[in-house]
C-alpha cells in the first residue's frame, strides 16, 4: 500500500508539473493540486487560499461546496486555522475541531456541522513572502503523520511553483499581479458554476466537472470556458 501510494504521489507530481508550459491556466493547475491532495492524502475535503493585491483572502480552488463554504465561513469571521497559517506563514494543525481556541468557535461550528473534526492548514511560502494556504480537512480526528504531512507541504509548494513560473512568463506583471488575475478568473468560474447548475438542473460540483470536462476536451483555458458560459456565447 504504502509503494502504490508513493507511485500515485510521484505520478501526481509528474503531472502537475506538465501543466507547467507557456499559457497554462493557473486555476486549472489549483484545481488539479487540491484534487491530488484529496486522492494521495485521503483528505476529505482540500480548499486554496490564495490573497489578492491587497492581501485579502479568497478562496482560489476546492474538492467540494463542503470545503468552499467552511474557507468562506472562515473569510468572513477574518479567524480560523486557514486564515492564521496565512498571517503566521506557519503549518497550523488543529488535531480535533471540537477542542479548538475560544476565538475560533465560529469556524468550529462551521466545521462541524458540515461533518469536519480536524484540519491541517500548510503555507505556500516563497522567501519569507505567504502568498496563501493549502488546507486539508477530515472527517476523523487526529495529526497527519511526519510523511503525510512532508508530502502536504511539498505539494503546496508545487502551487507556489506554479504561481511564481505564471510570473516568469509574464515578465510585466508582478506576483501579486497575477494571484489577482488568478482570483478574477475564479469569480468567472464561480458564475459559470451556477448557470450550468440552473439549466442543466444539477449540484455545483457537478457543474464545475461539466465545465472543466468540456475546457479539458476542447483544449481552451478553462477561464475562458467560463467567460463564454457567463456571457452566454457557449451552452454546454
Amino acid at each position: 500500500m504504502t509503494e502504490s501510494r508513493e507511485g500515485l504521489l510521484a505520478a501526481s507530481f509528474v503531472s502537475l508539473a506538465d501543466t507547467l508550459v507557456v499559457g497554462y491556466d493557473v486555476v486549472d493547475l489549483m484545481q488539479t493540486l487540491v484534487d491530488t491532495c484529496a486522492t494521495v492524502l485521503h483528505a476529505a475535503a482540500v480548499g486554496l487560499l490564495l490573497a489578492d493585491e491587497n492581501g485579502v483572502l479568497e478562496v482560489m480552488a476546492s474538492t467540494s461546496e463542503r470545503s468552499r463554504l467552511l474557507e468562506i465561513l472562515q473569510l468572513r469571521a477574518g479567524l480560523g486555522p486557514c486564515v492564521e497559517c496565512y498571517l503566521t506563514g506557519k503549518v497550523v494543525e488543529v488535531p480535533d475541531i471540537r477542542e479548538i481556541r475560544p476565538d475560533w468557535f465560529a469556524f468550529r461550528d462551521g466545521a462541524l456541522d458540515l461533518g469536519f473534526l480536524s484540519v491541517h492548514a500548510v503555507p505556500l511560502r516563497l522567501r519569507g513572502f505567504t502568498m496563501g494556504a493549502l488546507n486539508l480537512f477530515s472527517d476523523a480526528t487526529g495529526e497527519l503523520n511526519e510523511t503525510d504531512a512532508a508530502a502536504a507541504q511539498a505539494l503546496a509548494d508545487m502551487a507556489t511553483i506554479g504561481i511564481v513560473h505564471e510570473r516568469a512568463l509574464r515578465q510585466s506583471e508582478d506576483t501579486r499581479e497575477q494571484l489577482q488575475r488568478a482570483l478574477d478568473s475564479r469569480v468567472v468560474i464561480e458564475q459559470a458554476k451556477g448557470v450550468v447548475s440552473h439549466v442543466k438542473h444539477v449540484e455545483m460540483n457537478e457543474a464545475f466537472a461539466l465545465i472543466r470536462n468540456y475546457a479539458r476536451n476542447a483544449r481552451r483555458p478553462l477561464s475562458e470556458v467560463a467567460a463564454d458560459i457567463v456571457n452566454r456565447t457557449l451552452t454546454l
